[in-house]
């Protein structure tokens, strides 16, 4: 294999771990976020931010990955948020 096929797997694998970093970066914040919004009494699933998440991430969204995928993507992401920190619908 040539040596641009190596680097771009390397490139590939780097993001990859950059991603799953920043997913448990947001894991303990949203942790976080919980602990404050069960002192103060509130819900810890907030619908309407979720909504204004996903239009900001469309405004900020450049491509390639398309509005579909997007939106896919932010569901699986408050998903697994939920799954991994114990919160109910």
């Amino acid at each position: 294999m040539n040596d641009r096929f190596q680097d771009l797997r390397a490139e590939i694998a780097a993001n990859d771990r950059r991603i799953v970093a920043a997913v448990n970066e947001r894991l303990r914040l949203v942790e976080e976020l919980w602990r404050l919004k069960a002192e103060l009494g509130l819900e810890l699933v907030d619908r309407e931010r979720e909504r204004a998440l996903v239009a900001e991430l469309e405004r900020a969204n450049a491509g390639p990955l398309s509005e579909e995928a997007l939106e896919r993507l932010v569901e699986t992401l408050l998903d697994l948020t939920k799954q991994e920190l114990g919160g109910r619908d």
